[in-house]
């Protein structure tokens, strides 16, 4: 095993690419789960609008989502994908399945951290007159501000797992890097440097989320 036939070039291209996976997923993620997860929270039990009906439906398709591996949903989704973006490889044709795979894991994350702030604050702002919008988004949300950031570093760091299983049907970046060259050419060497980034990614990534998720506890 030789660490001098590494082509440095190819390394630091297929970091590029996870980088975008990973942010371009993350950003649409948080668009998506995060009104889910509000509607969620809003029609469960003992909330503003409670609708046990809508609350089941909805939770039962994300449980299914939920509930497919990563690796077969990415199959499964391949004709939607293809419809979606033109495309199954690369980028833009990981984004669509990244999203709809982590949208409902966010959504879940955002509930659970809605459902943590003190009920006192959600019935003092609707006595004082305030909107279901304007409690949600001046009180509640701010409130739980720290478990959101907390949710979201989580979501991202499971975006870098599932990028890397993306690399199995030509995603693009380190994991299908990794698989390309450390598995199908046996260059043990590179599938390690692969692995080794990946690590520090995650590690850069929860560390930035501690740091901020303990700047906002504090205010």
């Amino acid at each position: 095993m030789s660490f001098e036939n590494i082509h440095w070039g190819d390394i630091g291209a297929a970091l590029g690419q996870t980088l975008a996976m990973v942010g371009g997923a993350l950003l649409l993620t948080v668009l998506v789960g995060l009104p889910l997860g509000i509607l969620l929270f809003l029609t469960g039990r003992q909330q503003p609008f409670q609708a046990p009906v809508a609350y089941g439906g909805l939770s039962f398709v994300l449980n299914i989502i939920r509930s497919v591996p990563f690796i077969i949903l990415l199959i499964v989704l391949m004709p939607v994908t293809i419809l979606v973006t033109g495309t199954s490889l690369g980028i833009r044709g990981v984004i669509f399945p990244l999203v709809v795979g982590t949208s409902p894991f966010f959504a879940r994350l955002v509930e659970t951290a809605l459902r943590e702030v003190d009920r006192g604050i959600v019935e003092a702002s609707l006595a004082m007159g305030a909107s279901t919008t304007q409690t949600i988004f001046r009180a509640v949300l701010p409130e739980a501000l720290p478990s959101l950031l907390a949710a979201v570093t989580v979501t991202a760091i499971v975006l870098v797992d599932y990028t890397a299983m993306s690399g199995a049907i030509g995603g693009g970046g380190l994991g299908d890097l990794a698989i390309r060259y450390g598995y199908h050419r046996f260059q043990t060497e590179i599938m390690l440097v692969c692995v080794a980034i990946l690590i520090v990614f995650v590690q850069l990534i929860q560390a930035s989320g501690n740091r901020l998720v303990a700047h906002f506890s504090r205010k």
